[in-house]
């Protein structure tokens, strides 16, 4: 299992207390130590629609010419994009059981793991 984020981001530090708390074995993967690649989100792009992967609400994104934003329209041109702009995409994401999942929700954590 790994954990895709920044260590500094408020939401990645949620779901990782929890996980702790919850003595889950996992790998955390920072995205400011290594970019993850192009490859790696065009996997996580399969699963889920470039509107649930990139955040568009972000600084980043915001500051982002309207050419760049439009890369944002296919998955190929969209994972270029966030590998280069790493901060475009939703934190945490959580690789578990070949299911991605972007952001945190501890409800939705103990689904995904039946914690009581």
């Amino acid at each position: 299992m790994k954990l895709y984020g920044i260590k500094n981001c408020d939401t990645v530090r949620k779901a990782r207390k929890w996980m702790d708390t919850q003595l889950l074995d996992y790998q955390f993967c920072d995205f400011k130590a290594e970019a993850p690649s192009a490859e790696l989100i065009q996997s996580w792009l399969a699963q889920h629609p470039a509107t649930t992967v990139l955040n568009r609400r972000s600084t980043t994104w915001r500051q982002l010419d309207d050419q760049q934003k439009a890369l944002a329209e296919t998955p190929k041109s969209a994972a270029a994009l966030a590998s280069e702009f790493s901060s475009l995409i939703k934190r945490p994401v959580l690789e578990y059981q070949g299911q991605v999942y972007f952001g945190f929700n501890s409800q939705q954590y103990e689904q995904i793991f039946n914690a009581q």
